[in-house]
């Protein structure tokens, strides 16, 4: 392999490479190109006309170093761009696919030719400093690649940019990489100061003129430093200065004013607040998400993870990161907040203790004491002692506000702040100032949020502070304000739930969520805040509702509940328990009691309080409560109510959602002409019902869900279809119960209209989506509903033995709303396995359960079924009345398709008896049908006419 020539001068169209200067020209201007670039563009036209492997141009660029294909694929782009490639048709490097890179234009070998272009003229007077020894580069850096690019080229155009960010992220690093980057546009002048060690101030301007190589006789050496710098070109490097930030800053700001060919690069936790100053925020490393199900692979994608495990396989832990472990590692980086430093100081531990003990290992103090690196700076050698250096700097009110602050768990408001890290009667300015001080530090981090500014201690951060609140003596009195703003926060939100930006509040109150829950344990577990557990527990209590998580609700509320006494019984607080504990007893584990009796409380609260807000609510809920148990003579009286509440509060949303809870009273109780009208007008108020969030009084009332199955009985099985398709995909209810609700009621829609392979799909949804909510119910229902596939298919063995253990579960929760389907799909189960009787006994349980409740809507199939079996065993007379029975039913309910599956029934019945006209019935109920003639009635009753016309 022929190694480029160090004193030959080649050129190639309008470009000169000088290799003794390392200088690029073009039309006589120099080129500017970073060290890298240009090394790969030497070797590149070296070899003119050969293809150049990959790794050769990696081994050349980087001696050394392990380096991924990407950076020299983002040199080679950096090349290009300068080269003008493709412009004007203009070809330089081309990319030979699979083997390297290959120089095609013409070259052209001149000899020792100088460079065109001079190097900036040097002060005469004063001889040119030995240039210092630059810190080493790490072998290999990651994830700032595009840092390194974009504060490179700032610092050519700008000159003066501060790295800012917390002790740990690796703005030193960075600055080293930038460094050695720029070098050669420096024509490696370079300075490189470290001011940790600086501990006088006053020593700055001494320490930067000894590195420029100045003797000065005189206490401030500011003025000779600027007057050798005037006409040079140079990058000065100050690493380290957050103490010594006021003494930096005069002196950076004079040279940037002054040496216009001087480019300064500034690390610190706190900018310098000096004229010109361009400040570069050091983010930390991104990682990968958590839940997003990604293998081990994809999560090498994220730096955070990248280096975390190439840090442990450095430290000797050699076994890769299996795909079962990716989401542990996600987890990882999460609570080490993307810090360099924390991340490589845990990863040297995989190999005592493993990924998973390591996230255990990592909510603890443990993490700020581990060592890293015995060559490492003493404020790098742990965290603790990183954040020990920060924590010396600041004043002692910044230092009680910070470790006051570390009590909450997410991010927080000002507000927030001022309440928790305030003494009462201290003005507030005292506390924002404070704030802002700790934010210029980097030991708290901003972000916007819509129209609010949170704040957040990072994870190592809040671990140290934790423990500075803890040996203050104050953790008590800060833990008890912290309850009570939380509390305040809660009740605030809730109040303002039907007025001003809905999304703002909801997300207000979701970022609330952790500090909701580290406040109940904290009032729980210590007798200092048990004042607190009613309200607070109340003021939660919706929280958990709201987001969906309905065994913590009932926990809480549960505990919550046995404290009441005469201050807390019978107000606003325990009707926020009582609502939520029965409400998540319904969904969680049965029908009970207790639920019921919850609920009740509620309501006889709502009222006594006037709380129509939470009056409508509890009545919706008992409405769902006696769906559920099969108590559908309760419903209308319940529904009627609800809509008078909302009519009297005259909310647009709740009067929609009054609608469709009168319209699904009537279509469970058999009244199919009423709930079409009731549910349509709820669906024309349904956007008000769509802008509504969650804590809104009509949240989750979604009338279109049992539109789709009343237009389905009325005889409009397209409609019904168009209706239910949007329920289960984009226009999917946000609630988690009202999303189950949705799969199951349009699961059954399908299965009416012959759709199994929907069905199959739907059931599967609800059983997963169920599990991950751990809405038992759900996840029973979910079988049911896999089961009558399974029959539909032909497995009918396999569907019964699965029914046979739905249905217990469900009577057992009392659960009854689908339980007259699954037994009907059961007893048929049982006569085509040549059982007619004990389909028939099944069948006859399940029309004796709906009977006490009066009629229900699906009594007509019900009749239809048992007629089915009765003409099944012989007994046709029976059937026949059973027949009649239910087509009267069903004209009586306005159930268009229920009449038309009996008559078709019917019609069976008179051809095998041979009665005159047997078909006249059917006949006349399928001209009434406008629609849904693909659907698996309408295509069977077609076909048993066709066949009486043949």
């Amino acid at each position: 392999m022929r190694a480029p020539q160090e004193t030959e001068t080649v050129s190639f169209g309008p470009f000169f490479l000088h290799d003794k200067t390392r200088l690029l020209e073009r039309d006589g201007q120099p080129v500017k190109l970073g060290s890298r670039a240009l090394d790969i563009l030497r070797l590149l036209v070296s070899r003119a006309g050969d293809v150049v492997s990959k790794n050769e141009l990696l081994a050349h660029a980087w001696p050394g170093l392990a380096v991924e294909e990407i950076s020299l694929r983002v040199h080679i782009a950096e090349l290009r761009k300068a080269l003008g490639e493709g412009k004007e048709g203009a070809r330089y490097i081309t990319n030979i696919p699979s083997r390297g890179y290959c120089f095609v234009a013409p070259v052209h070998r001149i000899g020792h030719a100088p460079p065109a272009v001079s190097p900036p003229e040097q002060a005469p007077s004063i001889p040119e400093a030995p240039m210092p020894v630059l810190p080493p580069r790490l072998e290999r850096m990651i994830g700032r690649d595009d840092v390194v690019r974009e504060v490179a080229e700032r610092l050519l155009t700008e000159r003066f940019v501060t790295f800012r960010g917390p002790g740990g992220i690796g703005k030193t690093t960075v600055a080293i990489a930038l460094a050695h980057e720029l070098s050669a546009q420096f024509d490696g002048r370079v300075r490189f100061l470290d001011f940790s060690m600086v501990k006088d101030a006053a020593l700055v301007a001494g320490t930067i003129a000894w590195a420029l190589g100045l003797v000065v006789q005189h206490s401030d050496p500011t003025d000779s430093i600027v007057g050798y710098l005037r006409n040079r070109r140079l990058l000065l490097v100050l690493d380290s200065c957050d103490h010594v930030v006021e003494a930096i800053a005069g002196v950076a700001e004079r040279i940037h004013q002054q040496a216009p060919g001087v480019s300064i690069l500034v690390t610190s936790r706190e900018s310098l607040l000096a004229e010109g100053e361009q400040i570069f925020e050091l983010g930390p490393l991104e990682g990968p998400p958590q839940g997003a199900g990604l293998n081990a692979s994809e999560m090498l994608a994220y730096p955070a993870a990248r280096l975390f495990t190439e840090r442990a396989a450095a430290a000797g832990h050699r076994a890769e990161i299996a795909d079962e472990d990716a989401e542990v590692l996600a987890e990882i980086c999460s609570k080490l907040d993307g810090i360099a430093l924390a991340i490589e100081l845990a990863a040297v531990r995989v190999g005592t203790h493993g990924l998973r003990e390591l996230v255990t290992l990592l909510d603890g103090r443990l993490k700020l004491e581990w060592r890293g690196r015995r060559t490492a700076p003493p404020r790098h050698q742990t965290l603790g002692a990183t954040l020990d250096w920060s924590y010396g700097l600041i004043s002692e009110s910044e230092r009680i506000v910070l470790r006051r602050l570390a009590i909450f768990a997410a991010p927080f408001t000002l507000q927030g702040a001022t309440m928790v890290a305030g003494e009462e009667g201290d003005p507030a300015e005292r506390i924002v100032e404070s704030l802002e001080q700790l934010v210029a530090k980097s030991l708290i981090s901003v972000r916007p949020d819509g129209a609010v500014t949170r704040y957040r201690l990072l994870d190592t951060t809040r671990a140290y502070a934790t423990q500075k609140l803890a040996d203050s003596g104050e953790a008590t009195s800060i833990a008890r304000r912290h309850a009570r703003y939380v509390q305040h926060a809660l009740e605030t939100t809730a109040a303002d739930a039907d007025a001003g930006d809905q999304a703002l509040r909801s997300r207000a109150r979701t970022v609330l969520f952790s500090d909701a829950r580290a406040a109940l344990k904290w009032a729980f577990a210590n007798d200092e805040g048990a004042g607190l557990r009613v309200p607070l527990a109340g003021a939660c209590a919706r929280l958990f509702l709201e987001l969906n998580l309905l065994d913590e609700g009932r926990l809480w509320s549960s505990r919550a509940l046995t404290m009441l006494d005469s201050s807390t019984r019978g107000s606003a607080w325990e009707l926020e328990l009582q609502a939520t504990l029965g409400h998540a007893f319904m969904f969680t584990e049965r029908n009970s009691d207790q639920a019921e009796t919850a609920l009740r409380r509620g309501l006889e609260i709502a009222e006594a309080l006037g709380d129509g807000a939470s009056k409508f609510k509890l009545l919706a809920r008992l409405n769902m409560f006696y769906r559920r148990t099969g108590d559908y003579r309760l419903l209308l009286p319940l529904a009627l109510e609800a809509e008078r509440t909302a009519q009297a509060i005259g909310d647009p949303a709740g009067i929609a959602g009054g609608k469709g809870l009168v319209g699904v009273s009537f279509h469970l109780i058999g009244d199919q002409r009423a709930a079409q009208l009731h549910l349509e007008e709820g669906v024309a108020g349904s956007e008000a019902l769509r802008s509504m969030q969650p804590g809104h009084f009509a949240y989750s009332r979604t009338p279109q869900i049992p539109l789709a199955r009343v237009l389905w009985l009325r005889g409009f099985p397209d409609r019904a279809v168009e209706c239910a398709r949007p329920l289960t995909g984009a226009a999917a209810p946000r609630d988690a119960v009202m999303y189950c609700i949705s799969l199951c009621w349009s699961a059954s829609l399908y299965g009416w209209v012959g759709d199994w392979s929907s069905v199959e799909q739907m059931s599967a949804r609800l059983s997963a989506h169920a599990a991950s909510h751990a809405l038992a119910p759900y996840q029973a229902v979910a079988a049911g509903f896999r089961a009558q596939t399974m029959i539909a298919r032909g497995e009918v063995k396999e569907g019964i033995e699965l029914l046979r253990a739905v249905l217990p579960r469900l009577h057992a929760d009392r659960y009854e709303l689908y339980a007259s389907a699954f037994n009907a799909e059961l007893s048929q189960g049982l006569a085509e396995l040549g059982q007619p009787a004990e389909g028939l006994r099944v069948l006859h349980e399940a029309i004796a359960r709906i009977e006490p409740a009066g009629e229900a809507f699906d009594a007509p199939e019900l009749l239809r079924l048992r007629g089915e079996l009765e003409a099944r065993g012989g007994d046709a007379k029976a059937a026949g009345a059973s027949f009649v029975a239910s087509i009267a039913l069903a004209e009586e309910q306005g159930a268009l398709s229920w009449r038309l599956r009996t008559e078709t029934s019917l019609a069976r019945l008179r051809r095998k008896q041979r009665r005159a006209k047997p078909l006249d019935g059917l006949a006349e109920t399928y001209a009434r049908f406008t629609e849904g003639f693909e659907t698996a009635d309408l295509k069977a009753a077609r076909e048993l006419l066709d066949e009486a016309t043949k």
